[in-house]
Parts: C-alpha cells; sequence; structure tokens
C-alpha cells in the first residue's frame, strides 16, 4: 500500500512569515485563500495546503482582534478611572 509522504513541519515552515502580517494583509490572504477554495480548481494537495495556511491565517487574525479588544478595554477603563 502506498502511502503519501508528509512532514508534520511543512506547514508551519510554510506558515512562518504569518507572524509578520498585519491584520489587513492577513485577513486579504485568508479572503483570497477562501476563495480558491470555493472556486474548486485545486488539487486535493493544494486544497490541504491551502486550508492549513487559512487555519493559521484565521488564527493570526483572531489573535490581532483580540489584542485591539484588550486595548480598547485597557483604554475604556482608565478613562473610567479618570472620571471618578
Amino acid at each position: 500500500m502506498a502511502t503519501a509522504s508528509t512532514s508534520t513541519d511543512a506547514p508551519d515552515d510554510a506558515n512562518s512569515d504569518i507572524a509578520q502580517l498585519g491584520y489587513e494583509a492577513a485577513r486579504d490572504e485568508l479572503a483570497s485563500i477562501v476563495t480558491r477554495l470555493e472556486s474548486g480548481g485545486a488539487t486535493l494537495e493544494d486544497s490541504m495546503r491551502l486550508w492549513e495556511r487559512g487555519e493559521a491565517l484565521a488564527a493570526h487574525c483572531e489573535s490581532w482582534l483580540d489584542g485591539a479588544q484588550q486595548r480598547i478595554a485597557q483604554m475604556t477603563d482608565a478613562d473610567t478611572a479618570d472620571g471618578e
């Protein structure tokens, strides 16, 4: 029986640049990946790579949004404390 040779390190290596992306760039690339996956023209292997990158991009975007939410909460708390 033939098995596919895959490396568990490959997705991490291929996605190492994501940490350098700003929110908008990551969001735009994620939207592009979704469009490519929805078109159905990619091979199974390419689809898997796209899906893995999309998951990493989505997590990166969520991290950006979490950070923004924390900053807003801190500013709101500081404004409330100053007003008392």
